[in-house]
Formats: structure tokens, C-alpha cells, sequence
């Protein structure tokens, strides 16, 4: 693995990153910024009042909070612990800061992403939808071969790699603060995965609306009281944060780099956390059942702002508060052992317990998000039964050899892996931006009239033409969505 991952994942990984996607990501979310008049600005109070008003979902779909939940689930995860720990050691505190750029501008290129994938998302014969990059890639832009390379790419990116990082993560803070081998982590989490996996998207959204907003509102509380204790530091962890974002200043001494090594590594970590343009929240941004496609755009954009601007910063401030006693910049890479330890530097050696449970609900509810994002393009490729049930006992063993392989390793594939599925999804979604922003002027036309937003994708003056085959059109879903939302 090791030979592999110098002579092949790290070359790939160095040239994507560092002159390829860095620009190409936030060049679309300043675009679609741009075109879009900086909505996740202007309609941000709209964005807390939808996920408040979308509990209920149909008898075939799921709701739009359920699907947020799915999307949340693959977003809050191990990017939020172990990834900002790896950002800090490789980037220095100003990775943060690019941690930042990259969400915020990232808001507008979610925003797009999820309401093309509810204007192209297909019906299930269960009466669930299906939708995605792969799907608004061949419905959009006419390209059922471009729809199979992404598909393959999530598959290998969500269903493998990210889940080995996933599993990592849990067995990383098992032996750190527990002492248990990654052998029985790689066998418990084999175990605890399999009857998930197999029981489908339904039961994996389920599982994520009780699980995600409770343990993140834990992690966030626990945060908040290390900044209570900490509150005449705010101040100063800010300045180190603002300051190394541009190479310059102390906290940026260590970093080999400079601003280059903050800018990249704020850039990767953050698209792994927050999935901004990366083209995986889609998935299940089209499962949702709705009225009108930017109300699931708006409620997955808000989902991009709770990851980084709030959980990411959450950490950040954790491990930059605890300072020389657990962090060091440009030191050994260290994952969500390094977190765990500063909590426990701030709180005390009790809550080694917590973070173990925190950090395991984060990463496990990542292995289900990964894993309907993955069943979802696995259905796009009309995968039969046995091949479905192949994959997912595929899936079950990843989980354990992700347990037990070195954090590098798999991180690294991790990079390569989504930058590619990145790459397609980007160039996808500037081709069909019209669409996505047509019914955004449809949706805020309506909102101005006064009434609740109904879409239809025939006779629509505001898209760039008629969908005649879209799930829009047929009167059952129409009466689903008015009662749901």
C-alpha cells in the first residue's frame, strides 16, 4: 500500500489539487454567487424557516428534513473531527480560515446542485425518487455515458474510500483513548454495518433523524463550554486564524508552505466536510418530497453552513485552545485522537468517553450516509439484485480493512477519489446552472406573490425548456407535494 500511495495516489492527488481543483472550486461558488445574487446571503432567514417547515414527508418518499438528514449525515462526520485536527497539523490555523472561504461560497454551488437534482430526479417503482449528478447529467446535458462515469465515481468514492476513512476515524480514537486494537474495531464495525446496509435508504434516513441533530447539538454544546471557558482567548485564536491564513504571523511558523499549504489544505478538508460541489448531497437532496425544487436547494445549502461554519469551527477552537499541550503545526499527521485530546486537555480525562461516543455516531452515520449515495448510483446503473447484494457485502468489508489500514493511506485515496467525482459534477453543473437558476427566479416569484411555490417543468417561462417526462408533471406527485410542504 505504501508503494502505491507514493508512486500513484500522491503524485495524482498533488497535481488535482494543487492546479486543478483549489481554483476550479471556488471559481463555481463565486460564479454561482454571483448569478445568484449571493442567495445564501438574502435568503438564509428562508433557510431556517423550510428546514422548520418540512417534517413531514410522503407515504412513497422521504421529507425534505429526513433528506437533509441523509446529507447531513454523510457531511457530519469524520471532516468535522478528524479532518479539521489533519487541516491544523498540515495547514496551520489559517487552513480554518479557507475551511471558511470554501463554505461560504460553497452555499450558492450547493444550493444549485440540490435543485438540479430534484428538477431531474426520476421516480421509484415504490414511489421513492432517485435523483443526482448522474441522473441531471443525462437528463440535463443529454449524456448517459458522462451519468455512468460519475456514478461509478461516487460508487468507488462514497461506497470505499470514504467509508474506509470513516472506520479509520472510529478505530483511530478506540486505541488512542481506549486501547482497543483495530482488529475488534474492524470486526464490531463490520457487524454494526452489515443489517444497515442491507435494510435500504429508508431505514438509513430514519436512523440519521434521531441520531445527527442530537449528537451535534452535543458536540456543539461541548464546544461552546470549552469557548466559555476560554472567552478572553476568542480574540486571539481569530487573529492566529486570519493571520496564518496568509502565511504570515506565528502560528503560521511551523507550517512548511506557507499560504499555499493553508490555502490547500483548508480547500481539500473542507470539501470533504462540508461536499459543496462535490456532487454526493444531491443524492439525497432528490429523495425528498417537495413542492418546488430550491426548497430542498435552500434546506441543503443551510446543511453546507452547519458542517463548517459551525461544527468545523467547533473543532477548530477546541484543539487551537488547548495550543502546545496536544497541537503542534507541520507535525505528525493526527486524526480525531488529536481532537479527543484536546477536549480532554480542557475538560478533563472524563470526557475521553464522550468524545468516543460523539466521534463514533459522527463516522458510523457517515458509513450510512456514504452507503445510500452509493445504492443510489448503483440503481442508476440498473444493477441487478445479486449485484446489489455484492456490492454491499463489499461495502461491510471496506469498513473493516479501513479499520485497520494507516490514516495516510486512506486519506489519500480519499483526496484523489473525490476530486475526480468533484471535477465531473463542477463542469456539470456550470452546463446546466440556467436550469437550477431559472427556478430559483420561478421560486422567488412566487414567494413575492405570496404564495406557496408549486413547480412544473412544462410551460415554465423561466427554464430553459419543457421536461415532459418529469415527475413534475404527473398530478399524483403534485398532490403529495402541495399536502407535505
Amino acid at each position: 500500500m505504501d508503494f502505491i500511495q507514493q508512486n500513484v495516489i500522491d503524485p495524482v492527488s498533488g497535481f488535482l489539487w494543487t492546479y486543478v481543483l483549489v481554483y476550479v472550486l471556488l471559481g463555481v461558488g463565486v460564479y454561482f454567487g454571483i448569478r445568484t445574487r449571493f442567495v445564501q446571503v438574502r435568503l438564509f432567514p428562508r433557510m431556517l424557516r423550510q428546514i422548520l417547515s418540512s417534517r413531514e414527508g410522503s407515504a412513497g418518499g422521504i421529507s425534505s428534513f429526513q433528506a437533509f438528514c441523509v446529507g447531513l449525515a454523510s457531511r457530519v462526520g469524520t471532516g468535522n473531527i478528524a479532518g479539521v485536527a489533519i487541516a491544523l497539523t498540515l495547514g496551520g490555523p489559517g487552513a480554518i480560515f479557507w475551511m471558511w472561504v470554501v463554505a461560504l461560497v460553497g452555499m450558492a454551488t450547493a444550493l444549485v446542485e440540490a435543485t438540479l437534482a430534484q428538477i431531474f430526479k426520476v421516480g421509484s417503482p415504490d414511489g421513492s425518487f432517485r435523483g443526482g449528478p448522474a441522473f441531471y447529467i443525462e437528463r440535463g446535458l443529454g449524456s448517459r455515458r458522462g451519468g455512468i462515469v460519475f456514478a461509478v465515481l461516487l460508487i468507488g468514492t462514497f461506497g470505499i474510500a470514504f467509508n474506509m476513512v470513516q472506520a479509520n476515524t472510529i478505530a483511530d480514537v478506540l486505541r488512542g483513548g481506549h486501547g482497543v486494537s483495530t482488529g475488534w474495531s474492524a470486526l464490531g464495525l463490520m457487524a454494526l454495518t452489515a443489517p444497515v446496509v442491507f435494510g435500504g435508504v429508508r431505514r438509513i434516513a430514519k436512523v440519521a433523524e434521531v441520531m445527527l441533530p442530537a449528537m451535534a447539538l452535543a458536540y456543539v454544546l461541548l464546544a461552546l463550554v470549552i469557548i466559555v471557558l476560554n472567552v478572553g482567548r476568542v480574540g486571539e485564536v481569530l487573529a492566529d486564524i486570519v493571520t496564518a491564513a496568509f502565511g504570515v504571523g506565528e502560528a503560521a511558523a511551523g507550517i512548511t508552505g506557507g499560504l499555499a499549504a493553508a490555502l490547500l489544505n483548508g480547500a481539500k478538508r473542507g470539501l470533504f466536510s462540508n461536499e459543496a460541489g462535490m456532487g454526493s448531497a444531491p443524492n439525497a437532496a432528490a429523495t425528498a418530497t417537495t413542492s418546488h425544487p430550491v426548497k430542498q436547494g435552500l434546506i441543503q445549502s443551510l446543511g453546507v453552513f452547519v458542517d463548517t461554519i459551525v461544527v468545523c469551527s467547533a473543532t477548530a477552537f477546541i484543539i487551537l485552545f488547548a495550543g502546545d499541550a496536544v497541537y503542534t503545526p507541520g507535525s505528525t499527521t493526527d486524526g480525531a485522537s488529536l481532537t479527543q485530546a484536546a477536549v480532554a486537555h480542557e475538560l478533563g480525562d472524563g470526557t475521553t468517553w464522550l468524545m468516543t461516543v460523539l466521534v463514533f455516531v459522527f463516522a458510523f452515520s457517515s458509513v450510512l450516509g456514504n452507503y445510500s449515495y452509493a445504492e443510489v448510483n448503483m440503481s442508476y446503473l440498473r444493477a441487478h439484485r445479486a449485484t446489489l447484494t455484492v456490492f454491499r457485502v463489499v461495502v461491510v468489508a471496506v469498513v473493516g480493512a479501513g479499520a485497520v489500514l494507516e490514516l495516510e493511506a486512506v486519506w489519500a485515496l480519499a483526496d484523489v477519489a473525490m476530486g475526480l467525482m468533484a471535477l465531473v459534477n463542477l463542469v456539470a453543473i456550470v452546463l446546466l446552472g440556467r436550469w437550477a437558476l431559472g427556478a430559483l427566479r420561478d421560486f422567488e416569484r412566487q414567494v413575492r406573490a405570496g404564495v406557496d411555490p408549486v413547480f412544473n417543468t412544462t410551460g415554465n417561462p423561466d427554464l430553459p425548456r419543457d421536461v415532459t417526462d418529469s415527475v413534475w408533471t404527473s398530478e399524483p406527485h403534485d398532490e403529495v407535494a402541495r399536502a407535505t410542504i
